[in-house]
């Protein structure tokens, strides 16, 4: 399937998201592979997992495991990208193997010029900025406009739950690097529910 967008799809831990994401057309599959995160998964569970799909980008998900470990578990994994959650130094991003993407929560109350100096900050030493929740509220026209100038400044990853009407028009509108899903829980092995999943995609397929 041909998409709008890159789409990257979050917390796989089964394989059967796996499997459906990349045959949908997902552009990169992440997986929590930091022991402080929650339901994080092991090194050899994602390597067992991996060996099914191609076609995607695999990218780890690290919280506070030391850089040292970070990139052991890349070789490991053989992940192509990380996605950080918090701050780090640029020394320690240095010496990652891989291009970093960096976690950011959106700050509905937060100055535009003091998000464009976040973004500025960082942006030399990350690749992308995956904001993966959705807000609360949901942007104003307002902030659409500032989001849609930053988003053609910095290579922004957006959760499909930002859009104020439909997904198609947002994608079109705002023309992010690219859109987050997150990944569910299989119903029992074998077993999972992809209405909601497959609705999404519907609606970013190309014409």
């Amino acid at each position: 399937m041909s998409l709008l967008v890159p789409v990257m799809v979050r917390g796989i831990n089964n394989l059967s998201d796996a499997r459906y994401c990349a045959g949908m057309g997902a552009d990169s599959l992440t997986f929590r592979l930091d022991p402080a995160l929650t339901e994080a998964l092991t090194p050899e569970a994602v390597q067992e997992l991996s060996g099914w799909v191609a076609g995607v980008q695999l990218i780890g998900e690290f919280d506070t495991l030391p850089v040292a470990d970070i990139s052991a578990v890349v070789q490991q994994c053989g992940l192509h990208a990380v996605l950080l959650h918090r701050r780090r130094p640029a020394h320690e991003l240095a010496q990652l193997p891989v291009p970093a993407l960096r976690l950011l929560p959106w700050v509905p109350d937060m100055l535009p010029e003091d998000v464009d100096l976040r973004f500025r900050e960082l942006a030399s030493h990350h690749h992308g900025f995956v904001l993966a929740a959705p807000p609360t509220p949901l942007p104003t026209p307002a902030d659409l406009v500032r989001l849609t100038e930053q988003a053609r400044t910095y290579p922004l990853w957006l959760s499909a739950g930002y859009a104020p009407t439909t997904l198609r028009d947002f994608v079109e509108l705002v023309q992010p690097a690219g859109i987050v899903l997150e990944g569910g829980d299989e119903i029992k092995p074998g077993l999972r529910d992809f209405d909601e999943m497959e609705a999404v995609f519907e609606q970013l397929e190309e014409q």
